[in-house]
């Protein structure tokens, strides 16, 4: 162990120097700390935060309970805009900004994790991000928990004004020739399921919290209580079990939202509830799923947290146009300020349990992971593992006409 230890630190030592070496950075003042390229050691986290863009990652600076910015470590490969780890000076807690989207997500947690700075085998990883919602489940303010992640448009897209009549979305999942057919063609990143007894005990956190609010966002939530139907999105701000979609594209609009709720309907097998729209949550569990198969993280140390900024749909009598470009929702800066209220209660509780629970790890009760059952056992929704022999059996594949599609992807059995 010792000599793996000092191997480590050997390689982390070279990597620091010879990425200074060959680009220097210019590091902001609030950023500079004097540990930067003279450690000597890994840091090992216990909870490591990830944000999507400055104001998630800034609600975390100048907080009384700790200081993110005792450390502030370079990491090559991680965005060049957002190119520092910040780290309280015990190494305890840290935080990444990844970049907004998918790719930027991806390239950055996919550095982060292989990195040879750090050690991940114990740390607890929770995402912190805003997001759109769907005010059928939740409202301006909300802090939601994930426990799937959908990638909702990972699918065929026909623009809406040249769909036939019986179609009730351009979007089709991959494979497929009709909205409601289950994607015969999968890639593996479509949905990821993270571990349920660890996201209530996030949630029970959460709870003890006081939420923040505006009036701007009371008086435009106010305006969807005259549909029955989004009742939810009419009352103040809470904590809330739902679920996460992932999309690059920012869209807005009941028929795209619908569409999109479906389909994490469909491809959770009835159990996912659509609720909030982001745009890397897939993108970060991908990565995180790599990295525990060469256990380097662990899959069931995930905690999925996005907080709710705007609607995703229109109230009744307003145009989408509105909802999305001039409407002033009210919901960004509460979205804002609840990633800290709420986040730090997360923070503070495993921290607070360390040594009598979450250092030994929280035991799902849940098939945890990707769709392919990458990390073992058989997923709760899906065609089952690929890499054994129990896969699921609830839909079948017409191959008719599939020759392009199958030569694309993986067909379901």
């Amino acid at each position: 162990m010792y000599l793996l230890n000092a191997a480590r630190t050997l390689l982390a030592s070279s990597v620091i120097c010879s990425f200074a070496a060959a680009s220097p950075v210019v590091i902001p003042s609030k950023f500079k700390s004097e540990e930067l390229g003279k450690r000597d050691y890994i840091i090992s986290p216990k909870v490591f935060i990830i944000d999507m863009f400055p104001p998630e990652g800034d609600a975390w600076y100048g907080i009384p309970e700790f200081d993110l910015l005792g450390q502030n470590i370079t990491v090559p490969g991680i965005s060049p805009l957002y190119n520092q780890v910040h780290c309280t000076l015990s190494g305890d807690i840290c935080q990444v900004v990844t970049g907004e989207s998918e790719i930027n997500a991806a390239s950055t947690i996919s550095a982060l994790v292989f990195s040879p700075l750090f050690n991940f085998t114990h740390t607890y990883f929770m995402i912190a991000g805003i997001a759109g919602v769907n005010p059928e489940v939740a409202t301006l303010g909300s802090v939601t928990f994930a426990r799937y992640a959908v990638q909702v448009a990972l699918q065929y897209e026909f623009d809406a004004r040249e769909i036939p009549d019986n179609f009730s979305t351009g979007y089709v999942p991959q494979g497929s020739v009709s909205p409601s057919e289950y994607p015969q063609s999968i890639y593996g990143t479509e949905v990821f399921e993270v571990n349920e007894p660890l996201r209530q005990m996030a949630i029970d956190f959460a709870k003890t919290a006081v939420l923040n609010d505006s009036t701007d966002a009371q008086a435009y939530r106010a305006n969807y209580a005259s549909t029955a139907a989004y009742k939810a999105g009419s009352e103040a701000p809470g904590i809330v079990a739902c679920d996460v979609a992932t999309s690059d594209v920012y869209y807005s609009g009941a028929l795209l939202s619908e569409a999109f709720g479906n389909f994490t309907s469909l491809v959770t097998n009835g159990s996912g509830i659509y609720c909030t729209t982001a745009q890397e949550d897939n993108a970060s569990l991908e990565a995180l799923l790599r990295s525990s198969l060469a256990n380097l993280t662990d899959f069931s140390r995930i905690i999925v947290m996005r907080t709710a900024s705007d609607f995703d749909r229109p109230y009744a009598g307003e145009s989408d146009i509105f909802n999305l470009f001039y409407a002033n929702q009210g919901g960004f800066e509460p979205a804002i300020n609840n990633i800290y209220l709420a986040g730090i209660k997360v923070v503070e509780g495993i921290l607070g349990e360390w040594e009598t629970v979450f250092e030994a790890g929280v035991k799902p009760t849940n098939y945890i992971g990707d769709i392919f059952g990458s990390l073992g056992g058989t997923p709760d929704f899906g065609p089952g593992s690929v890499f054994n022999d129990n896969p699921v059996r609830k839909r079948s594949v017409s191959t008719k006409g599939r020759s392009s599609i199958m030569a694309r992807g993986m067909m379901t059995r």
